[in-house]
């Protein structure tokens, strides 16, 4: 099913979208145009239209030399690619060796309003809403079953775009469908950021339980949203709850979490790798629930899972050649883990046996994890928080090859065929686990993690027991399970760990060994631009 949403991108590539016009009432001369005024009366292609809201989240635009929105590179400031930046080289599990403007502040949590990754995220989200509300509202009161669900997935990539406006930035200017279309200043839900952030969080929930009856069942059309991507981005709001809100609401997680784990459309993957090949997708990987669609010959560009390999691999330690299966334009030699990060992901007192030999184990083969793919580079230790790429822990997780090592059919040898994994089956049970576990139900919560470390482990030998079950532990296990999947600052967040907590990391706060960072770094400010621009808009606290 994946060929259907990139057939329906590639074919957006010869006509045009057009919304905000004085006239909305017009019809285009060109018959292939398409408008507003003759959507409605042009059905097939509303798959089309769909599709061009789901591209805006993982692409520049119609292509790299037409992006939706101008920028020095197109690439750079693409939606899920400055968004990784933002959830993991903030973080202890990456940091960017490059000089560009903004990378060096993310490093170090020394950014400021105009650091132009918030820019692009800003940006970027508020352009896939304001596709999202233009399709909403021209397919409002169509009946037909197939629209119906067209406009259900409209509305549930609305509030993913509007769920990570709220983790990111807390208090985004707030449009729907129902709001003017043209030139005017869009208000936050409350100038105050605790009262919008609780306002916009019961927006989210509503919307997607409002849709839920009219998406496809679970797995009906990867990559497509179904209810099962519906049911686990109200987990996942529901997961972070109190962060969002100042209240937990630990059962509505361990509930949405369940429905997805017992509808029966999912497993998950024998073999932890193959989330992050180039046959990932669903249902040759049954654990993949919902993802952005990548295609070597039909979504080229250096974003998504593409940049994430390029970027990680150098002609040294990690040659793209070898590890990922990219031969064009490779070995960026950018991002690298830090070397406190081997100690979540290794799990070395319980798993690795205590000390990790770096000159005679580089790959850590003796590590029972399988999801381990790091290496040691010229040293574990990053001398400065600009050192080259040489230094730290390499992570070659993703590929461009299947999981077997076979090529896709449409390999590319420079653009990945690897889809960018957004939610999958590994993430329900260990939000169940983390709910049962903040409830008291530890047995329950033990067995949660061990079904996804029996995976990790070939069997028993890594099963943890309630005794070893603590804060730190469900922290690490979330480093380990997903690493490099964009979830780690948020993460760090729900556990009180990312700014001004216990555990600190090499150059955190600019700092050799780390230093505790102020809180209000817990959200990122509006873009300075943004504020100085439209006067409804008031900066997040402490920038």
């Amino acid at each position: 099913m994946k060929k259907i949403i990139l057939i329906g991108i590639v074919f957006l590539s010869t006509v045009m979208f057009t919304s905000c016009v004085k006239d909305l009432n017009v019809t285009p001369k060109d018959p292939s145009t398409i408008t507003s005024a003759n959507l409605g009366s042009n059905p097939k292609y509303l798959k089309e239209d769909l599709a061009k809201i789901y591209a805006s989240f993982i692409i520049s635009g119609q292509n790299n030399n037409s992006p939706d929105i101008t920028a020095s590179d197109p690439n750079f400031f693409t939606t899920m690619r400055a968004l990784w930046n933002l959830q993991e080289i903030t973080t202890d599990e990456a940091i960017c060796a490059w000089g560009d403007v903004g990378i060096a502040d993310l490093n170090t949590q020394t950014w400021s309003p105009a650091n132009p990754f918030l820019t692009a995220v800003y940006q970027r989200l508020g352009l896939s809403i304001t596709y999202a509300n233009e399709y909403i509202r021209n397919t409002e009161g169509n009946t037909k079953p197939d629209v119906v669900k067209y406009r259900a997935e409209a509305r549930f990539l609305r509030a993913l775009a509007y769920y990570w406006d709220m983790d990111l930035f807390g208090n985004p200017p707030f449009t729907t469908e129902k709001d003017q279309v043209g030139n005017f200043f869009p208000k936050q839900l409350d100038p105050d950021v605790k009262v919008a952030r609780k306002k916009l969080f019961s927006y989210i929930v509503s919307e997607l339980k409002a849709i839920a009856p009219d998406l496809g069942d679970p797995g009906f059309s990867y990559p497509r949203a179904d209810k099962g991507a519906d049911w686990m981005l109200l987990a996942k709001v529901y997961q972070n709850a109190k962060v969002y809100t100042g209240t937990a609401h630990w059962d509505s997680c361990s509930y949405y979490a369940t429905k997805v784990i017992s509808s029966g459309a999912y497993s998950l993957a024998t073999d932890y790798r193959q989330n992050f090949s180039a046959d990932n997708g669903y249902p040759e990987n049954p654990e993949m629930i919902f993802a952005w669609a990548q295609d070597g010959l039909h979504t080229q560009g250096y974003v998504g899972t593409t940049f994430i390999m390029e970027s990680s691999a150098d002609p040294t330690y990690l040659p793209a050649e070898t590890f990922v299966g990219l031969t064009t334009n490779t070995n960026w030699n950018g991002n690298r883990a830090r070397k406190n990060f081997l100690n979540v992901m290794m799990d070395t007192a319980a798993v690795y046996g205590g000390n990790v030999d770096y000159a005679n184990d580089p790959f850590f083969k003796k590590c029972k994890d399988s999801r381990v793919f790091l290496r040691v580079k010229k040293s574990p230790d990053i001398p400065s928080s600009s050192s080259s790429g040489d230094y730290g822990i390499g992570v070659y997780k993703f590929t461009a090859r299947n999981h077997d090592g076979t090529l896709p059919a449409n390999y590319n040898s420079a653009f990945a065929c690897t889809d960018f994994p957004v939610f999958r089956l590994a993430d329900a049970y260990l939000m169940r686990a983390e709910a049962e576990y903040r409830t008291g139900d530890i047995p329950d919560a033990v067995k949660d993690i061990n079904v996804i470390r029996e995976r990790a482990f070939g069997g028993s030998s890594g099963d943890i027991t309630a005794a070893q079950l603590n804060d730190t532990f469900l922290l690490n296990e979330l480093g380990r399970e997903f690493y490099y999947e964009a979830h780690r600052r948020t993460d760090l967040i729900r556990f009180g760990q990312f700014t001004n907590g216990t555990y600190n990391w090499a150059w955190k706060g600019g700092a050799k060994n780390g230093i505790a960072t102020d809180s209000h770094l817990n959200l990122f400010p509006i873009p300075g631009d943004e504020v100085s621009s439209n006067p409804n808009i008031h900066q997040n606290p402490g920038y």
